[in-house]
């Protein structure tokens, strides 16, 4: 898990750095990277579904999977009523890279210990995916309406890392 938190972490730092940078990630590719970590996480979430023992962990990962739902549904509306199209980037492709191997791993794991990675990926995971947000995402956003569901999407997200954190502290 350390190590899928370095590579969520790098790949994330991957766009960190002044908000006027000139590799700054543009709005078309902004939208594919927070469409891709919604997805990640909901791919996540069906396979906790599908794994998981833990009522606390299964509850999560249904919110998990009907929150990013609802955020990426309207991110799709957003970026049809602009007419752009997200643009697949270097980040996109690290966190869905990171992601499968991450849904490999768990593949092998079963009851307490699936539990357990899973909710531990999943605080590594937002904590990584706000940072973003915060340091890089929101600050280099040019519509003012991709920026609002992006300070939108990280409200919700800190309450998931916060929920993920409570469930993970339950587990040990």
């Amino acid at each position: 898990m350390l190590k899928f938190r370095m590579l969520v972490g790098a790949a994330t730092l991957g766009l960190a750095g002044p908000a006027v940078a000139a590799d700054a990630p543009t709005d078309p590719q902004i939208a594919h990277i927070a469409y891709t970590a919604g997805s990640l996480d909901i791919a996540a979430g069906k396979q906790a579904l599908a794994k998981a023992h833990n009522k606390a962990v299964r509850q999560f990962a249904e919110q998990m999977i009907r929150d990013h739902q609802a955020v990426n549904a309207k991110a799709m509306a957003l970026v049809k009523k602009l007419h752009v199209t997200p643009a697949d980037n270097g980040t996109s492709q690290t966190l869905t890279k990171n992601a499968a191997a991450e849904r490999a791993k768990l593949a092998k794991l079963s009851g307490a210990a699936f539990d357990r990675e899973y909710i531990n990926n999943e605080v590594a995971y937002h904590k990584a995916v706000n940072g973003a947000l915060e340091s890089t995402l929101i600050p280099s956003a040019k519509n003012g309406e991709l920026k609002s569901l992006l300070e939108t999407g990280l409200t919700l997200f800190r309450e998931h890392q916060g929920h993920a954190e409570h469930v993970a502290k339950a587990l040990k």
